[in-house]
């Protein structure tokens, strides 16, 4: 019986070679992943955490940009209402993500919607709809094995990573500025993948706003750069298609 379950999980050729071309079209931004994750685990050490609390916020919060988000508030004693807050704020664009992703994942169990939702990344979301996006078909198995060939080398990645930095990060020399360079594997990651004008518009009023609301506390201003972002595109896509009609 443990067989039968067993055969009847694995994928046939169709849905592996979807698993397969996922993590091929991933396997370039693993770099910019695993550095960010690192960084993001010594973070959480320099900030006051123990190894133990370190590794439990890394097994179980998967959202770099909520974490450092949350350790200068935890370092404060801030209220754990506002830590909350401060990362649901930061995190409010993956609302605009669950919402492009449900037709394509609507008719699975809420169980299984909650576990893709949890692993889902930026990069995730981006290489799904480059991929998937302007598919008429909705609901079809290889949309599923190629989201699980996306995001659990994603997560492994991530995981290790950032265990990495919780455990080793005390033998890496502040003058390397981590930090520095895990932006800049973004940057090298993300620019390639804008081919249209709407997505360049989308990056540049994004990153303009981010840049002009730095000020802002709780990281608002990252919050207002992804719902600027969106309109920007948007309002793009929308003046490109009136001038090619």
């Amino acid at each position: 019986m443990v067989r039968s379950k067993l055969l009847a999980w694995w994928p046939d050729a169709p849905h592996r070679q979807s698993f397969k071309q996922a993590f091929m079209d991933l396997l370039p931004t693993l770099v910019a992943t695993g550095t960010w994750g690192f960084v993001t685990g010594i973070a959480l050490v320099k900030t006051g955490l123990t190894d133990n609390m370190a590794s439990l916020m890394t097994l179980t919060v998967y959202a770099g940009s909520a974490q450092l988000t949350a350790l200068p508030l935890i370092e404060s004693l801030a209220p754990i209402w506002l830590i909350f807050a401060a990362g649901c704020v930061v995190n409010i664009r993956f609302i605009i993500f669950g919402a492009a992703l449900q037709p394509f994942f609507r008719h699975l169990s809420w169980f299984r919607r909650l576990m893709l939702s949890y692993l889902t990344t930026d990069m995730a979301f981006v290489l799904f709809m480059g991929r998937y996006g302007e598919s008429a078909e909705r609901g079809s198995t290889h949309h599923i094995w190629y989201m699980l060939g996306v995001i659990i080398p994603g997560w492994l990645t991530w995981v290790l990573a950032s265990l990495m930095g919780i455990y080793l990060g005390g033998l890496v020399p502040a003058s390397w500025s981590l930090e520095f360079a895990a932006i800049l594997a973004l940057m090298a990651i993300i620019i390639p993948l804008v081919k249209t004008k709407p997505m360049a518009m989308c990056l540049l009023a994004a990153g303009l706003i981010a840049w002009v609301c730095q000020p802002l506390p709780l990281r608002l201003g990252l919050a207002l750069a992804v719902v600027g972002g969106v309109i920007a595109g948007v309002i793009s896509e929308r003046i490109y298609h009136r001038k090619s009609a």
